[in-house]
């Protein structure tokens, strides 16, 4: 994934490398701005049509969850396709994507 080296070079150009722990407290806060945006857009769910995300917190998370997969060295583009033969399959199976779990 294109995206994912360009993170990684980003990265190492200005010395941000850590561990997958901060990784993943980074995500989460990104993430929980998603959550924030969606919140606010929909009047606390009131509106579930009027949801809507800033696009530049959008790629913060897209960021944080390259740069994790980066410092796990796992390739982003295996671990989506891995995702998508695992929904595919569940669909094919029950109908449904969901775990049921």
């Amino acid at each position: 994934m294109d995206e994912q080296a360009r993170v990684a070079a980003f990265l190492d150009d200005n010395d941000m490398r850590t561990p997958p722990a901060y990784r993943v407290l980074d995500l989460a806060s990104e993430v929980g701005e998603l959550a924030k945006n969606v919140n606010e857009s929909t009047e606390y769910g009131a509106d579930a049509a009027a949801a809507g995300v800033e696009r530049d917190e959008l790629g913060d998370a897209l960021f944080c969850l390259l740069a994790l997969a980066d410092e796990l060295d796992y390739d982003a583009s295996a671990a989506l396709a891995e995702s998508l033969a695992k929904y595919e399959a569940r669909l094919a199976d029950s109908g449904t994507a969901g775990s049921g779990e």
